[in-house]
């Protein structure tokens, strides 16, 4: 018997992993875990994050706001322009779903996941200006983590992926030159500002 390649362990261990979140029924948890992702849907829970973060927090907040929307929109566009379109990958499929009637399902492919993607960007992104409000974005980014496997829409390989992305996008405009994010960080602030 031939061991088994690094690749296909991982898938194993993906059907397993989906196969177990998502039969988790708990009501409260699944309300919580629908609510966020209605929420995270278009990135609506980040851009609402950001206009909180401008209002409340002052030049910090600007600031911090201005940078985890400038790192969700490079992690969107690494993930949903770039990596989404070398690697097409099948969503769940229902049978892994632990749900009678599984819920709609994107048809786009499932690698890497976009929504993790830009929830762990925004938050790692304020957390380089504010930590404290990063750490905050955290909680809700992780259950939208949790949800994403929840619903059957990823594999948690897809997920962990978005995440990397995600933490990779603000790592990255950090070390961009100043000159060339100093005018769209403005400008991000301007936007974001009541």
């Amino acid at each position: 018997m031939r061991p088994s390649s690094p690749l296909r362990r991982v898938r194993r261990l993906d059907r397993a992993l989906t196969r177990r979140v998502s039969s988790l029924d708990a009501p409260g948890l699944v309300r919580v875990l629908d609510g966020l992702e209605a929420a995270a849907s278009r990135t609506k829970l980040w851009w609402g994050g950001a206009l909180v973060l401008a209002a409340g927090g002052g030049a910090r907040g600007r600031r911090a706001a201005a940078a985890g929307v400038l790192s969700m929109g490079a992690a969107q566009l690494l993930a949903n322009a770039v990596f989404k379109q070398l690697y097409a990958r099948r969503r769940p499929p229902n049978e892994l779903v632990g749900r009678a009637e599984p819920p709609a399902r994107p048809g786009s492919s499932s690698f890497p996941s976009g929504h993790v993607a830009a929830a762990a960007a925004f938050s790692g992104g304020v957390a380089l200006v504010w930590p404290a409000a990063g750490a905050l974005a955290c909680v809700p980014a992780a259950l939208i983590a949790v949800q994403r496997v929840h619903c059957g829409a990823h594999y948690p390989s897809d997920v962990v992926c978005g995440a990397l992305i995600g933490l990779a996008a603000p790592a990255l405009l950090a070390r961009t030159p100043r000159a060339a994010v100093r005018p769209l960080v403005r400008a991000g602030a301007r936007i974001a500002a009541p």
